[in-house]
Formats: structure tokens, sequence, C-alpha cells
């Protein structure tokens, strides 16, 4: 019994090595020790589409009406839960990326409400600490396939918006299935680094995903 339940817990552990990895396994993640990491679907030429498998993220929400100061707020919740608020006051390693999900406004003059996740570190993911703060819960993201559109620079609400609306329109020209109610706004690097930054864009796949053999290659409009 003491050598299968062993073998069981040393399992549970590659399965979490495998899905959270070291950072030099991504050219995108530079600046933490571990990062998340996918399984390449197929390329287009607008896109990429990614397998995650499911996993553990450290989350707040925040309602306003304006993405930069929803995240804000949002950063410092979560920073202070890996710097020690949490039960076993235990400070937590930052990981890349940061997930920020956006929901579609139904009108412009809307509020919307932004999650921001933080990846949970490999050796946290069975067993993470609780949050002394009520407004951060730990959940699991599923097992889940994703279009992704990247993009440099910063990420900002307009530059999200664009890449958002740029991606939504090949997939629609594609005729792809996607979930439409919400988009992942998904940042690899910290404010300090000016230089290469890396962003992307995540839609959650429906069905089966579009892949170049059966897509449509046309120009995107201009931004």
């Amino acid at each position: 019994m003491i050598y299968i339940s062993g073998l069981v817990g040393f399992l549970l552990v590659l399965t979490a090595e495998a899905r959270i990895g070291n950072s030099s396994e991504s050219e995108f993640c530079t600046e933490t020790k571990q990062c998340l990491l996918y399984d390449l679907v197929c390329e287009h030429e607008e896109y990429e589409v990614r397998h995650y498998d499911s996993v553990k993220w450290v989350s707040t929400e925040e309602k306003s009406y304006f993405m930069e100061k929803a995240t804000i707020t949002a950063f410092r919740r979560l920073f202070e839960y890996i710097t020690g608020a949490n039960e076993s006051g235990e400070k937590i390693d930052m990981t890349a990326p940061v997930l920020v999900k956006v929901e579609k406004k139904k009108n412009i003059w809307d509020s919307c409400v932004y999650t921001m996740s933080f990846l949970l570190p490999a050796e946290h993911q069975q067993n993470p600490p609780k949050p002394t703060d009520d407004m951060v819960h730990i959940h699991d993201m599923p097992d889940m396939k994703v279009y992704v559109r990247s993009y440099g620079g910063w990420m900002m609400s307009f530059v999200d918006k664009m890449n958002a609306q740029l991606l939504t329109w090949q997939l629609d020209t594609d005729r792809a299935q996607y979930n439409q109610d919400y988009h992942y706004a998904v940042g690899y690097d910290s404010p300090m680094k000016l230089f290469n930054r890396h962003n992307e864009v995540w839609y959650v796949v429906e069905g089966e995903p579009v892949c170049p053999a059966n897509a449509v290659t046309e120009p995107l409009p201009s931004a």
C-alpha cells in the first residue's frame, strides 16, 4: 500500500511538472523560473491552436470601465497572496503568464468584470495554501484548446481590443467555432522589461479547431 500511494504521488508530481515546466522550455518566459507549457496543435498564418492541460490558478475579479484600472487593483491582491497573504504565510514564486479574462461588453458604456489569474507553481498545484483575502480564490482551469494571436509591446486595453478584433475577424473568416463571451489577455513580462515583450489574445475553441488544411487565409483589415 505504501508503495502504491508513493507511486501515485510520484505520478501526480510528474503530471504537474509536465504542464508547468522550466521557463527555459518556453521562448516567451524570460523572467520567471516556471512557465505554463502547451502542445502546439497547428499553426495558421494569423494564429496558433494550442492545447493546455488543466492546472490550478489563484484568481481575483475586479469590475471597472477600464482594464488598466482593474488590473492594477487585481494584481496588487494576487501579489499579496504570493508574498504571504495566505494561511501558511508562505512566499510563492511568480510564474508566467498572467491571464486576464475579459468579458465581452454588450454596450460600449457598460463596465466589465476582469478576472486576473496567476499560475501556481508545480510544487503548489496539488495543495495550494488558502488565500486570507476573501476576494482571492484558487480554481482549476479546465483542459482546453485555444486560438492564439501574439503581439509585442505593452498590453493596454485598446491594443488588446484591436488584437482581439483581428483574431475574431480571421476566425470568423475561417468559420471557426469559439466562445465569443470572453477572451483572455495574456502577458508574459513584468513592467520593468522594456524590449522584446510578448503578449497574446486567447479565444477558447469550441468543437474541433480549424487548422491550415481547412482554414482560409486572407489579408487582415488594417488596424
